[in-house]
């Protein structure tokens, strides 16, 4: 439907219970970004460095496996990690989950490698806004979203007396430090699109966060 410039990278269906047959992928402009070569999905490892992720932290594999795909645009290459970390029957369930790949992230982004560098995390993390102990886990390791995003709804249903705060897009710097480990220049740009005006529009909010999305798309501006 967008025509022949525009191709997709798309995992296979994540089996079991709390993979919910979903897929993670990513819909690109073939005239602005190319894949540079990379593409993998992150697993768990068996064994640990001291501090750092525990042989005994999972019981199991992430609930869907996050998916890395390395992209480039000119002279300059970027890595983005999209997942959707588990839900759980309580928020207490996530922390495990949240810590194990912010921790993975780091350990991959300080890799001197130059294709690791530019690592961008984005997706549904089933967290709270900052001061939650999941958003906590989180930004632990150095993860931070742009503060450009912090108010913006993320879901079909977020009101002022409910907001939900799930999606983020985010990497590796300190908040006091707008350089961080990014070559790619961060704008100062970042927002929401509410795609309810636009697309089929005799729907209620119901109806059509089953025919499109219960989430509304986050966007982030970089220079290169």
């Amino acid at each position: 439907m967008l025509g022949d410039q525009h191709a997709f990278l798309v995992t296979d269906v994540t089996k079991g219970s709390s993979g919910n047959n979903e897929r993670l992928a990513f819909l690109y402009d073939t005239k602005r970004v190319q894949p540079s070569g990379l593409a993998g999905e992150l697993v768990v490892p068996t064994d640990a460095k001291p501090g750092r992720i525990s042989a005994t932290a999972f019981d199991r594999q992430f609930a869907r496996t996050p998916y890395a795909v390395s992209f480039a645009r000119g002279s300059h290459v970027f890595v983005l990690v999209t997942l959707h970390v588990l839900w759980g029957k309580k928020p207490a369930d996530r922390v495990g989950e949240l810590r194990a790949i912010a921790e993975w992230l780091s350990d991959w982004a300080d890799e001197e490698n130059d294709i690791n560098q530019n690592l961008i995390a984005l997706g549904d993390f089933n967290i709270d806004r900052l001061g939650d102990p999941l958003y906590e886990a989180f930004v632990a390791t150095g993860l931070w979203p742009p503060a450009e995003l912090n108010a913006v709804p993320r879901t079909l249903d977020s009101s002022p007396t409910k907001p939900h705060f799930y999606d983020q897009i985010a990497w590796f710097s300190d908040p006091q430090d707008s350089g961080g480990r990014l070559s790619l220049g961060y704008r100062g740009k970042a927002g929401g699109f509410d795609f309810r005006p636009h697309v089929l529009r005799g729907l209620d909010d119901t109806a059509l966060s089953w025919r499109l999305s219960d989430h509304l798309p986050l966007w982030v501006e970089f220079t290169t």
